[in-house]
C-alpha cells in the first residue's frame, strides 16, 4: 500500500493531488500551443474545485498564480496575467511597528487620552462641561477596575488636570458618581453577560431537574 507520506509533497493541498498531476503532465508537453490549452483547462478545473474564490475580485489572476506555484515555476505557458516568480511569491511582508508612545496612566487606557484632547478643543459651554463630567466619571470607573477598595475624588481631579495639562476643569457644583453605584453597575454587566452565555444550559438543567423529581 502506498501512503501519502511516501508520495510527492503537495504544494497547495487545497487543490488535491490530481491537479498537481495534471500540472506535471502540462509541464511534460513539448508543443507550446497544446501546453497552453492544457494550462487553460487546468485553471478552469481549479476554479470549479474552489467556487468560493469567485467572490474574490482577481479570481482568475489568483488561479493562474496558483498554477505557476504548483508547477514550482517550471511551467512555460502564455498567461493572461503577469507571471509570478519564486522571489515575488516568497517575499517577506514589512514588519509592523508597534506604537512607541508611552502613556503615564495606563490604567485609564489610550482612548481616554484622546477624549481629553478632544475635550480641550471644545468651545466653552454646557456641551464641554457635560463631556468633562463624563470623562471624570469614566476616570473614576477605570481606576476602580484596578483598585476595588476606594478612590479619592481629589485623586481623579488631579489626574484629570495632569492629563489635560491643566486645561480642563470640572464644572461648578459637579458631584462624582457614587462608588457603590459604579461597582454595582460593573457587577451587573458581568453577571448579565454570564447569564446570556449560560442561559441555554440553565434552561435544560432546570427541565432535567424536573424530570428527575417526577421519576423519584
Amino acid at each position: 500500500m502506498e501512503y501519502n507520506t511516501q508520495r510527492e509533497h503537495l504544494i497547495i493541498p487545497e487543490y488535491g493531488r490530481n491537479i498537481q498531476k495534471m500540472v506535471a503532465h502540462a509541464i511534460s508537453i513539448k508543443d507550446k500551443e497544446e501546453r497552453n490549452r492544457c494550462a487553460r483547462s487546468i485553471v478552469d478545473v481549479m476554479g470549479e474545485l474552489n467556487p468560493h474564490l469567485r467572490d474574490v475580485s482577481d479570481f482568475k489572476h489568483k488561479l493562474w498564480d496558483h498554477l505557476f506555484i504548483i508547477s514550482a515555476f517550471k511551467l512555460d505557458v502564455d498567461s493572461p496575467f503577469e507571471i509570478p516568480t519564486k522571489d515575488s511569491v516568497n517575499i517577506k511582508p514589512e514588519r509592523i511597528e508597534y506604537p512607541k508612545k508611552d502613556y503615564k496612566y495606563r490604567h485609564y487606557g489610550k482612548t481616554i487620552s484622546g477624549m481629553v484632547m478632544k475635550a480641550i478643543d471644545f468651545k466653552e459651554g454646557p456641551e464641554k462641561a457635560a463631556l468633562v463630567a463624563t470623562i471624570a466619571n469614566h476616570l473614576k470607573k477605570s481606576y476602580l477596575t484596578w483598585n476595588r477598595d476606594s478612590v479619592e475624588d481629589t485623586k481623579i481631579i488631579a489626574d484629570l488636570a495632569e492629563l489635560s495639562g491643566g486645561k480642563l476643569k470640572l464644572p461648578e457644583g459637579f458631584v462624582f458618581a457614587d462608588v457603590s453605584n459604579i461597582t454595582l453597575q460593573t457587577r451587573r454587566n458581568t453577571s448579565n453577560s454570564g447569564r446570556k452565555k449560560g442561559s441555554r444550559s440553565g434552561k435544560w438543567s432546570g427541565s432535567n431537574n424536573r424530570r428527575r423529581a417526577q421519576r423519584s
